[in-house]
């Protein structure tokens, strides 16, 4: 009775932590085995997440599974694992406010164009979701510790060398060595977890976890911008090191390091053709924005490049002994529809993001901190609405609740469509707040069919491929919709750059950012400019919004093809068979 009872409320905070944000699913499924060797444990794999502390029994009762030492500073340990999180997902929601910033020309910010701005958020994304497998099993082989400490001061010696580039290839560069960090950082924290407290308090323990990330989300955009608003551009990095620094101190000291005696083998060749694939996709796309040319033979060779590695990624993952990705999953219908949908709203709304900010900074004139504050509703949505959403799966099924996520993203994207340069910004407000409700509606249920559609000794290996296809789909969502914005603006502010010399022209056009900048360097004579630059953007922002509003309809017709309707409803758990039926009056 209390372990069922412990186990239904660990099913609202495991389901909000997959939903909120990526990387965490996989430490928390790969830890029900890790928990098990190194403390003699006798774990059986779950097939519904409420089940995972239910179905841990000790193999020998009586016999203590955590160590008294550290099952004393065992809270001291979750808040040093908290710390740790928090700088790589603060890392992340600071940026979204700075992107402005470091478009701007020196000395304010690096000049960066809008395709190395794409770049120095998917350099990150690319690395973390590429790596993501090996770091899992390079903790579970080394111990996670050890993986975690030097996740940490990779991550610290990034973020200072990404706080003193000197040009946006060097800030895309030092990105890259973030993420690298950053991957051993997240699949590590919650397995740590695991195993430092006992059975019963986990539940607990995660929901503090999980409502610590859910608060560097809301409060990362409103710290990029006091940073901005007093220091330069590369404060939003250089507030790192200092938490890096305490974070590897007290992690010496209180945490314990653990690993698994049979780790599984690295996949060396699978890590290499993915990465290079995608980097290859990617930077085609980009590349084919800032040309306003996708049929360019460079764009093209550079794409179809791309596509075929990752083709070739595929043919070895089907043949590998051990391979990063199981491409069997993948014949699962309804494994591979939750997939794609988790993939699809982050295609989306990583796309919005990115031009969102452009729109209250560019166009509207606001500052890095009130842009900030213009982002807490999408984060305050996700974390009321995350951990209820399973109530609405229960009356409506999965099915009908993703459905109606996704359609609500579609139409917040559309929304953007009807934004001026003189929209009331509290309808901005609201489009946010339905955006993160819809998503908290999609993250959280289909991340419970993943981990249910494949048998329950492959729970981790699900858990890691949809956190590895939202940092993807990311990661296409800022490239495709980056690369529709802008060419999109290029088109529309082309015919109004005469006043500059012919040289500069090509520059000029690339973002908004290079048009104000040339604007403002003519004086009174590029006044003209400026209202061309708000005009063409918003053309841009609108079109790029439909496209990212198709992506989400095409989700609706993916889930609705092919998630679970509306379970039948089961008897109920309480319920002891006849042969165990407490005596009358036995106290519950």
């Amino acid at each position: 009775m209390v372990a069922s009872r412990a186990a239904r409320r660990l099913e609202g905070s495991l389901s909000a932590i997959l939903g909120r944000r990526g990387g965490r699913g996989v430490a928390g499924c790969r830890a029900g085995k890790s928990l098990a060797k190194p403390f003699q444990y006798e774990t059986v794999s779950y097939r519904n997440l409420a089940t995972l502390i239910s179905m841990t029994t000790p193999a020998v009762p009586g016999t203590p599974r955590i160590p008294e030492a550290v099952h004393k500073r065992r809270w001291a340990i979750l808040g040093v694992l908290m710390l740790s999180l928090l700088i790589v997902v603060l890392d992340n929601s600071i940026l979204n406010v700075a992107i402005k910033t470091i478009s701007t020309p020196e000395p304010t910010g690096l000049g960066a164009t809008q395709g190395e701005l794409e770049w120095a958020i998917n350099s990150y994304t690319l690395v973390f979701a590429g790596l993501l497998f090996t770091a899992g099993l390079l903790g579970d082989r080394l111990g996670r510790k050890k993986v975690l400490l030097a996740g940490l001061a990779v991550f610290g010696v990034g973020s200072a060398l990404a706080a003193q580039s000197g040009s946006p290839l060097e800030l895309i560069a030092f990105r890259g060595v973030m993420g690298l960090g950053a991957a051993f950082v997240m699949p590590a924290t919650l397995a740590v977890l695991m195993n430092v407290f006992e059975r019963e308090e986990q539940p607990k323990a995660i929901g503090i976890w999980a409502a610590g990330v859910g608060l560097a989300v809301a409060i990362g955009p409103i710290t990029g911008g006091v940073l901005l608003d007093h220091f330069w551009w590369g404060s939003v990095f250089l507030i790192n090191v200092p938490i890096v620094i305490v974070a590897l101190i007290l992690m010496v000291v209180l945490v314990p390091d653990s690993k698994d005696p049979k780790p599984g083998k690295i996949d060396l060749v699978g890590v290499v053709l993915s990465v290079i694939g995608l980097v290859l996709l990617v930077y085609g796309i980009i590349k084919g924005g800032q040309l306003a040319d996708f049929t360019d033979p460079a764009v093209l060779a550079t794409t179809l490049s791309g596509l075929a590695v990752l083709v070739g990624f595929v043919w070895y993952e089907k043949r590998a002994d051990h391979p990063s990705i199981d491409i069997s999953y993948f014949k699962n219908r309804v494994f591979s529809a939750a997939i794609t949908a988790i993939a699809l709203v982050f295609f989306a709304l990583m796309g919005v993001t990115f031009f969102s900010v452009f729109y209250t900074q560019s166009v509207r004139g606001y500052t890095p901190l009130e842009t900030g504050l213009l982002m807490l509703p999408l984060a305050a949505a996700q974390l009321v609405f995350a951990p209820r959403a399973r109530l609405v799966v229960d009356r409506f099924g999965v099915r009908a609740t993703c459905a109606g996520g996704l359609l609500v993203i579609a139409a917040t994207l559309a929304a953007f469509t009807l934004f001026d340069t003189d929209t009331p910004i509290w309808l901005l407000e609201v489009v946010f707040f339905l955006m993160g409700a819809g998503m908290a509606h999609i993250m959280t249920p289909t991340s419970v069919v993943i981990m249910q559609a494949l048998p329950r000794e492959k729970a981790g290996s699900a858990s890691a491929l949809s956190n590895t296809f939202r940092q993807v789909g990311g990661a296409l969502g800022i490239a495709v919709l980056g690369s529709v914005l802008s060419t999109a603006y290029r088109n529309g502010v082309e015919g109004e750059l005469r006043l500059l010399p012919e040289g500069a022209r090509h520059t000029a056009g690339e973002s908004i950012e290079a048009t104000l900048g040339a604007a403002a360097r003519l004086g009174p004579r590029g006044e003209a400019l400026v209202s061309s630059a708000h005009d063409s953007f918003l053309h841009a922002m609108h079109v790029t919004a439909v496209c990212g509003a198709g992506v989400a309809l095409v989700g609706v017709v993916v889930v609705a093809l092919f998630l679970p309707g509306k379970a039948p409803t089961p008897p109920a758990e309480d319920t002891p068979a006849p042969a165990d039926r407490e005596p009358a009056g036995t106290p519950r």
